[in-house]
Formats: structure tokens, C-alpha cells, sequence
């Protein structure tokens, strides 16, 4: 080990990344190239990497805007049921033949750019490169970003040279013969989401109504917002805003409705409420000014939330794969990290769990410190000691 910077770059890497779908799998995969390729840089060595995932994909395009080599190979998605007979439907049928052909392509694409590691971080697009990787007698990086296992690293935790995963009680979960080569790195986060400040947020935002002497609430659905958690805001505006600034990001669909809704506020409210459809490099700076954080839970967004350190409200979608949000969500309650609306959600239960966060900035204070025992700031920095380690076996 090489004091804080971790394992020394000893050697050029020649790595294959593959995973997406969801920015959940895409982006830990993007944060861990970045810093990898800053540590060879540190050391005098370099980078060789190519990205392979679905054709057409979320993986395909952050890939391009990076400037990272990419190749398709054909996946195959299994769509969940609660009743194991229902998986058993022609589309999942005839998505399951593309596994062998991806294979097949990825054992190609590994032959020819022999890579001297292999990392995946889930999705159904993992499976095939990483059979692929084992197939080939390269070494293979799994890491998994929720408490929960997704169904793609169950397959794969058995061929991995190393199975990182983002929670010490996630190693419980694995297969007996994996838990000997699990590593806890946690889940990597962008490196400029610790840079915010909250001077700067006001400013971006061009939110001239914020009041200092008042919490802050950020409220976000995800890019595309939450029909389901703005309903819930959307009622209890008049409560909140009597208690605190709220910055409320809707999504591009929802932005009429509730900028008609705060049009009826009344004065001295209505100066308290920012109502955006969006929230892009300034995010941040966002984070930095909330004092408390409603949102979703997954696991791209709690990895940000307890690496900062922030007080929430968290609002799991019901329809995540594996139940993994509610999963998220219930693991940081259960020790005071967070607040959760599970089974009932709606303006009354907000309230409940709101109210004591917004009057006593001890208690928010003492889940801000409990979501920071969670959080792993460098968590990057840990990912890229263990493909270092697999690539020099």
C-alpha cells in the first residue's frame, strides 16, 4: 500500500469495463476508469481501456462523451416476477439465446485486446463479458452497489477473481466460496460532488427568495422527477415553506402542474419555493446548501448522500429490481441515517418524519453523522486497489 493513494501503479493496464442500463451500474464504472487512470498517471504508467455493453445503450453514450472505445455484444434481460413460473415467458425465452452468442462475441473482444483485468458492475449486459473473462482466464472485478445482491452479480460472484461490494452486510449475502475474495470499497461517487458550496447554489439557481436563517430542503425525483413525491411535496408546500426553503427539482413533465400550484401560495411563502425541471453541473452546490434531502434511494443516490453526510427523506420506488430502494432505504433507517416512507406514502407521513428534522437542527445534525458512518468518500480510490490487485495475480 502506498500510505492514503493506495496500491502503486507498477505497470500499464489494459482494462475491459463492462455494465449499464441504469446510471446505477454506468456511472461507478465511469468514476472508477477516471480515477484508475489518474493513478497510473501519478505513477508514470498508462491506460488501455474499451467499454463493452448493449448496443444503443446509456453505456453506449456515456462511453462516447468520455472518450472510451466501445463494443456491443448481444445481452439477454430476465424480466422479474414474484411467481418463478411467469419468468418463464417467451421474451425472457428468447432474450436468455442472446447470452451464449454475447458470450461468444465477448470471449472475441477479449481475445483479441487481452486485458490484464476485467471489472463489471452489474446489469444484464455484465454477464456474458464476464463468463467471457473466465472463460478466458482473465481476472474478474465484480462490484456490486446496493445492499443487495442484483441479479446479474449472483451469477457472477462465483467466476470473480474479486467481489467488491458496497456494504459490509452485503458480504453475508454472498455464496460461501465468494465471501473468502469479497472486499468492502463502497460505491464510488463522482469526484465533484464534494466540491460544492451552498453561496454558489443560491447564486446558480438564481433563487433571491432564500432565506439563511431557515433550513433548506431539496426535493428531487431524478432527472425525470417523481410523480409520486411531487404529489406528496406538491400538498404539503404551504407546511414546509413555512419552516424552511425548499428546492424543488420536478422533472421536465411535472414543471406546469406545481408551477401553477405555487403561483396560489401566499406572499412570504411563495419567495421560499425554487421550482426547477432540472439540476445539472450545479448540483453540488445544490447538495451542499440542503440541509435535508428528499428523495429517492438508489444506490447512485445514497452512495452520494452518506458520503456527504446528509439528513433525508427517503422515498423508495416500488418498482426497483429486487426491491433493492426499499432495501437501500430500510438499511440506513434502521441505524438513524435516514428517514423512510415505505408502505404509506403521502403529505401526512412526510410531515411526521419532516416535522422533527426541520425544528431541531441537533437531530439533523445527529443523522447527518450517522449517514457519514455509511458513506465511503473514497470509495473510487479503494475499487481501484482491488482491479490493481486482480491485475497483478
Amino acid at each position: 500500500m502506498n500510505g492514503d493513494n493506495g496500491l502503486l501503479a507498477t505497470q500499464d493496464i489494459r482494462l475491459i469495463v463492462t455494465g449499464g442500463g441504469t446510471g446505477g451500474h454506468t456511472y461507478p464504472a465511469l468514476t472508477t476508469v477516471n480515477a484508475l487512470r489518474t493513478r497510473l498517471a501519478q505513477g508514470g504508467f498508462s491506460l488501455d481501456v474499451k467499454w463493452v455493453g448493449a448496443e444503443n445503450s446509456l453505456e453506449s453514450r456515456v462511453a462516447a462523451s468520455n472518450g472510451i472505445p466501445f463494443d456491443a455484444v448481444a445481452t439477454g434481460k430476465v424480466r422479474r416476477a414474484s411467481n418463478p413460473l411467469k419468468m418463464i415467458s417467451p421474451a425472457n425465452i428468447k432474450d436468455m439465446t442472446n447470452v451464449p452468442r454475447g458470450a461468444a462475441q465477448a470471449c472475441s473482444l477479449i481475445s483479441d485486446f487481452a486485458p490484464d483485468v476485467v471489472l463489471a458492475t452489474g446489469g444484464y449486459v455484465a454477464v456474458p463479458v464476464g463468463l467471457a473473462a473466465k472463460l478466458a482466464r482473465r481476472p474478474l472485478v465484480v462490484h456490486e452497489q446496493t445492499v443487495r445482491l442484483g441479479l446479474a452479480n449472483k451469477v457472477l460472484a462465483r467466476t470473480a477473481a474479486r467481489m467488491a461490494v458496497s456494504s459490509e452486510s452485503t458480504v453475508g449475502l454472498l455464496p460461501d466460496d465468494a465471501r473468502d475474495y469479497a472486499v468492502v470499497t463502497g460505491n464510488p461517487v463522482r469526484p465533484e460532488i464534494f466540491e460544492g458550496r451552498a453561496d454558489r447554489a443560491v447564486q446558480a439557481l438564481g433563487f433571491t427568495g432564500h432565506d439563511p436563517g431557515r433550513p433548506t430542503v431539496y426535493v428531487t425525483g431524478g432527472a425525470q422527477g417523481s410523480k409520486q413525491i411531487n404529489d406528496t411535496v406538491g400538498a404539503l408546500l404551504p407546511w414546509l415553506l413555512a419552516r424552511a426553503n425548499v428546492v424543488h427539482q420536478c422533472g421536465a413533465s411535472h414543471l406546469e402542474p406545481l408551477r401553477e400550484a405555487a403561483s396560489e401560495l401566499p406572499p412570504g411563502l411563495q419567495e421560499r419555493y425554487h421550482l426547477t425541471d432540472f439540476v445539472g453541473p450545479e448540483l453540488p452546490d445544490v447538495l451542499a446548501l440542503a440541509d435535508v434531502v428528499v428523495s429517492r434511494s438508489g444506490a447512485g443516490t445514497i452512495a452520494e448522500l452518506t458520503a456527504l453526510g446528509k439528513a433525508s427523506v427517503l422515498v423508495p420506488l416500488a418498482t426497483s429490481a429486487g426491491d433493492e430502494q426499499r432495501h437501500n432505504a430500510e438499511h440506513l433507517q434502521e441505524t438513524g441515517a435516514a428517514a423512510a416512507l415505505v408502505s404509506d406514502v403521502g403529505p401526512d407521513t412526510l410531515r411526521q418524519v419532516a416535522e422533527p428534522l426541520l425544528a431541531d437542527p441537533v437531530r439533523r445534525a445527529r443523522m447527518a453523522e450517522r449517514a457519514r458512518e455509511h458513506g465511503r468518500p473514497d470509495a473510487a480510490d479503494r475499487l481501484v486497489d482491488v482491479v490493481l490487485s486482480a491485475a497483478r495475480q
